[in-house]
């Protein structure tokens, strides 16, 4: 009995040690060192109700590439993209996740949402990677310890915004129309409040709950406003607009968030029936005729001529740029084999210190690119821009 005792004490030590083996070999693998070019890798909706997010990210990120490789690379070292399609749904993370890194990328543009940015952001730290996401705005998607973001996060937008009134709306009255039960609302709504001058003028709130799609007392209270606050998604703010096309006088300016992305595309909604100007502010202006802005719009359009073009793709096309200025103005050597962790200690470097990069989102004036930097929280610092989704006056 004693021997049986020892052979399966014995037996479970051995398993205990070869799995604590495998562990401690699994984690120091890696995964790149047979790699012949820097893989990039990007989890976003390819496919599902999200999917032009995601088309327009992978298009861009494949345009920024082509455009570098052409150009010779890092060094002579080229990059290649590997793009996995998580259908907007957090727990395919898991499983995009482990392509992306046991496939070998060594950069990381995180996801295309938020939702499932939460779940890859804790396995890429828990990996110690970096990761530069180009529109997963969630306030908890940045972290110190390398998760950095291209976009505004959906808080900071409310306090653009303010910035943004206080210049161009003070002494204007003001309406708000928010979702009082939706944190991104609430939190937009709060810090454009809280972002506002002491002196700023009149502001009148009005709210909504729930799935509730008819308006008529709001409109009422803000019917006579000039210019008409809505941090929400452009389904409840459409129907808003339809419903007030004629009581909301005609002068007043619709202004959003990210969330008006796609308004003019709404289903049952023509834009273009109704008066007032539709307005949200952005870090990317699809409509720009001139300067950078217009140049990888047309760059784009020429390589994907019927793929979705939006501030998406902008940002993931100014994510494959900063990265490689970022490894580039490091000064260190940079191979094809590195491991994502030495990427990314040389990544969390150079965007928590004093790297600068000149993007195409962001304010683009005198035909110069924008300027860009970011906080070591992971938060991003450049101009937004008005993007004016339909002027005042009804079209048709």
């Amino acid at each position: 009995m004693k021997k049986t005792i020892v052979k399966i004490l014995c037996l479970v030590f051995a398993v205990v040690m070869v799995l604590g083996c495998f562990t401690a070999c699994g984690g120091d693998k890696n995964y790149a060192e047979n790699n012949t070019k820097i893989k990039i890798g990007v989890s976003g909706p390819l496919t599902g109700g999200a999917a032009m997010y995601g088309i327009a990210v992978k298009n861009s990120a494949q345009l920024a590439i082509d455009e570098i490789n052409a150009a010779g690379g890092i060094d002579g070292v080229m990059l290649e993209l590997v793009a996995v399609d998580d259908q907007h749904d957090p727990t395919k993370v898991s499983t995009t996740y482990a392509t992306l890194y046991e496939g070998g990328c060594q950069l990381f543009l995180g996801t295309v949402t938020t939702a499932p940015g939460l779940q890859f952001k804790q396995y890429a730290l828990d990996d110690e990677i970096f990761y530069l996401t180009p529109s997963a705005s969630g306030d908890k998607i940045p972290s110190a310890d390398g998760g950095f973001q291209m976009c505004f996060t959906d808080s900071n937008q409310g306090t653009a915004s303010a910035k943004y009134f206080n210049e161009n709306y003070a002494g204007k009255k003001v309406g708000i129309f928010y979702k009082a039960d939706d944190d991104y609302s609430v939190g937009i709504k709060n810090n454009f409040v809280a972002g506002l001058n002491e002196s700023f003028g009149t502001v009148v709130e009005a709210s909504f709950t729930g799935e509730a799609s008819q308006f008529d007392s709001q409109i009422t209270l803000l019917k006579d406003c000039d210019v008409i606050f809505m941090p929400i998604y452009y389904t409840p703010a459409s129907q808003f607009m339809k419903q007030g096309a004629s009581k909301v006088k005609a002068s007043a300016v619709y202004f959003g968030c990210d969330g008006f992305d796609g308004i003019d595309a709404v289903e049952g909604f023509n834009i273009n029936s109704i008066t007032q100007e539709v307005s949200y502010l952005s870090h990317f202006d699809s409509t720009s005729k001139t300067g950078p802005a217009a140049d990888y719009i047309k760059a784009y359009k020429a390589k994907y001529p019927d793929a979705p073009l939006n501030q998406f793709g902008a940002a993931a096309y100014d994510c494959v740029y900063a990265m490689v200025d970022a490894l580039k103005n490091s000064g260190e050597e940079i191979t094809a084999t590195m491991s994502p962790q030495e990427f990314s200690e040389i990544l969390k470097e150079e965007f928590a210190g004093d790297f600068v990069f000149h993007g195409v989102t962001g304010e683009c004036t005198n035909g110069q690119k924008s300027t860009i930097t970011w906080n070591e929280d992971g938060t991003v610092n450049k101009k937004a821009v008005k993007y004016v989704v339909k002027q005042k006056g009804a079209n048709g």
